[in-house]
């Protein structure tokens, strides 16, 4: 724990539908009053009030009002934390301060950012000054990028002790997952597009799979927008929606660790459809999809419990020498991707700073570059998620 911090964790939105998640996973995983100390914050004292009694929870849990509209009250809510989880998006609307009064103040911070024109702007301002006060600024630790980005390490390291090397190429692929999205990926999304619409130059930004790794640009990259047919896989293939983000991550991994992935790494993402003409129709109908854009779910709307926990993901990372040996691993999830298994996540990654005060340096990082196997560790003990080398 930081020196002279009263909480480990402050969970930042914990009113909200994940952040209400979040309390409620380290409430039964952590207590109160254990070895991780942590509290709720948000905007209103009665709302912090009523979620931790309707979650059960003991009324000696600290609450903290805190509002992205009251720089003060920000500036109060991180100097008294180790990490602050927040869970307040769209980023790009709530999140720019919260983010500058945690490198100021060398506080460790996770959050579930999808938003690569923000995270890339938060890079250029904030990454010098945050590697200086040891600020370790960890974006994207939910459904993106933690599987994605953890998968690709995870197959990574079983490389380099397997083959004495890196793979110089890797294939994400969604093999299935079952879950819904809600209004805050929405909002998030539209969020994105709307700030697209009125500066043009940032489609340039969320177009670029290098857009995160500043002054260096790699290989050529697959597009990854069109159906095709995947000869290693032997089946048809689609655009998957995650894509965008989680491959800009994990080029910045790489970028990171001094391309330990090697400076020529080429990596996609896609969602399997199967073999033959039905999965080249899946792969089709996947592509032409356009209902996330017209979807009209509000912030603070979700799946059900039921609908969580009856969810779960299973991803293949298929990676190739440049002579032809294939490493095949899986990362899968037993609950619904984007809330039941991203709460677990983003808890675990939290707890995973607090636990490794010395893990990392200050910056602006990624899940693997910052945490690697100490958090896949705790993932695996803790969270539901499997990481595990396949067959060929």
């Amino acid at each position: 724990m930081k020196k002279d911090r009263e909480l480990d964790i402050v969970v930042y939105g914990a009113t909200g539908y994940t952040g209400k998640l979040v309390a409620e996973y380290l409430s039964t995983q952590y207590g109160v009053g254990g070895d991780v100390s942590w509290a709720m914050a948000g905007r209103s004292q009665e709302k912090l009030e009523a979620v931790r009694a309707d979650l059960g929870i003991s009324a000696s849990l600290p609450l903290i009002v805190a509002d992205a509209s009251d720089p003060a009250s920000i500036a109060a809510m991180v100097d008294r934390a180790a990490v602050v989880l927040t869970t307040v998006g769209p980023y790009q609307l709530y999140g720019s301060d919260l983010v500058a009064a945690c490198v100021k103040a060398g506080t460790d911070y996770v959050d579930l950012c999808g938003e690569p024109n923000w995270m890339n702007e938060m890079i250029a301002e904030h990454n010098e000054a945050a590697q200086k006060s040891g600020a370790r600024i960890v974006f994207s630790c939910g459904f993106d990028s933690i599987p994605f980005d953890l998968g690709v390490f995870f197959l990574q390291e079983k490389a380099k002790a397997q083959l004495g090397k890196a793979l110089p190429r890797v294939r994400g692929r969604v093999r299935s997952m079952k879950g819904v999205w809600s209004g805050g990926t929405l909002a998030s999304f539209k969020a994105t597009m709307a700030a697209a619409s009125k500066n043009p130059e940032l489609i340039a930004v969320l177009t670029n799979p290098f857009a995160l790794t500043p002054g260096f640009t790699g290989a050529e990259q697959p597009t990854g927008t069109k159906p095709m047919y995947d000869d290693v896989l032997g089946s048809w293939v689609a655009p998957f929606m995650m894509a965008t983000i989680n491959t800009k991550n994990i080029h910045r991994t790489n970028f990171l660790q001094n391309h330990d992935y090697g400076e020529g790494f080429v990596y996609d993402e896609m969602l399997i459809t199967g073999p033959g003409e039905e999965g080249e129709a899946m792969a089709k109908a996947v592509a032409g999809d356009t209902s996330m854009a017209t979807d009209q779910t509000q912030p603070g709307d979700g799946p059900t419990k039921e609908q969580r926990e009856t969810g779960y993901y299973d991803i293949l990372f298929v990676g190739e020498t440049h002579d032809g040996k294939i490493l095949r691993a899986a990362v899968k999830g037993d609950m619904d991707p984007g809330y039941g298994s991203t709460s677990k996540m983003i808890t675990e990654a939290a707890v995973c700073l607090v636990k490794n005060p010395t893990l990392g340096s200050g910056g602006i990082l990624t899940p693997a570059a910052a945490l690697g196997g100490h958090l896949i560790e705790r993932l695996q003990t803790n969270a539901g998620l499997t990481f595990q080398l396949e067959e060929n």
